[in-house]
């Protein structure tokens, strides 16, 4: 299965015609299913049914709005996506494979159902391919639109989060906010999107780890975790201030660049 997530995830990131970047997304989904129901638990069922209907009918869309630009352009090159249509569609195919709002309810309830380093897999590995056919079309999408969903995204992660007990589910909906952020930047420096993406892996990776180890799933639980592993939570703590944005750690970086290039655009 890991043989095969890497595959897709290479066929994809690598492909210049919709059809292979189609296959290679949809080995990654049939790939990461049986991981996510490996526990045999009713939830992770249902988080596996999820996932597979969302990605299911994004894939779908994809290969859709792929078709309409193929048939009004005669050609099947990525990065020629020229007819609004298909461009729409696109937009709204790829939000639903990273879970964007307003398609993002699948998400935080796949990641609750998902075991911890399936979790990892689905927050980092799994948001690489679409994030690059993103970077590969951003050119061509609407602009008004993707500053729409960011907007959304980036307020619906944080709100939402504060309600959650379950460390699954508030690292879901940082996912959505980080990806909230990533979304707005990238009509006008795409190259800003995959920094805060390497470094969100790169953060969620440690977290995720750290969590892992120490067994945690719930804020009670990681409450009383420090008397186990004193060093790891400090470590965790960072992490987490980091993963926040807080000013002196990595996670500020990519949003004070992601400002500053808005600020450029008389966005911000």
């Amino acid at each position: 299965f890991t043989t095969s997530l890497l595959l897709g995830t290479t066929m994809t990131i690598s492909s210049n015609h919709w059809i292979m970047a189609w296959a290679g997304l949809e080995i990654n989904t049939l790939a990461i299913l049986p991981m996510i129901s490996k526990s045999h638990h009713p939830r992770a069922i249902e988080a596996a049914t999820k996932y597979f209907l969302t990605q299911a009918t994004a894939s779908a869309l994809l290969l859709f709005s792929s078709m309409i630009n193929a048939w009004q352009t005669g050609q099947w090159d990525i990065t020629q996506l020229t007819n609004p249509t298909s461009c729409l569609i696109l937009t709204s195919a790829i939000a639903m494979k990273l879970g964007l709002v307003p398609f993002h309810f699948w998400f935080p309830e796949v990641l609750q159902g998902a075991p911890l380093t399936t979790g990892l897999l689905l927050s980092t590995l799994m948001k690489f391919p679409p994030i690059t056919l993103l970077y590969m079309t951003s050119p061509s999408l609407n602009p008004t639109v993707l500053t729409f969903m960011a907007i959304l995204s980036t307020a619906l992660g944080g709100w939402m989060g504060l309600n959650q007990t379950q460390i699954r589910k508030i690292l879901a909906f940082s996912s959505i906010s980080h990806l909230g952020w990533m979304t707005i930047i990238i009509s006008y420096n795409p190259k800003v999107t995959l920094v805060n993406f390497y470094l969100y892996a790169l953060m969620t990776t440690a977290t995720f780890l750290t969590l892992n180890s120490t067994k945690a799933s719930k804020l009670s639980t990681l409450m009383t975790t420090w008397t186990k592993a004193p060093a790891l939570n400090a470590a965790l703590l960072l992490t987490l201030l980091s993963l926040a944005g807080l000013p002196p750690l990595t996670g500020f970086l990519p949003k004070w660049l992601i400002i500053q290039e808005l600020t450029k655009q008389d966005m911000a």
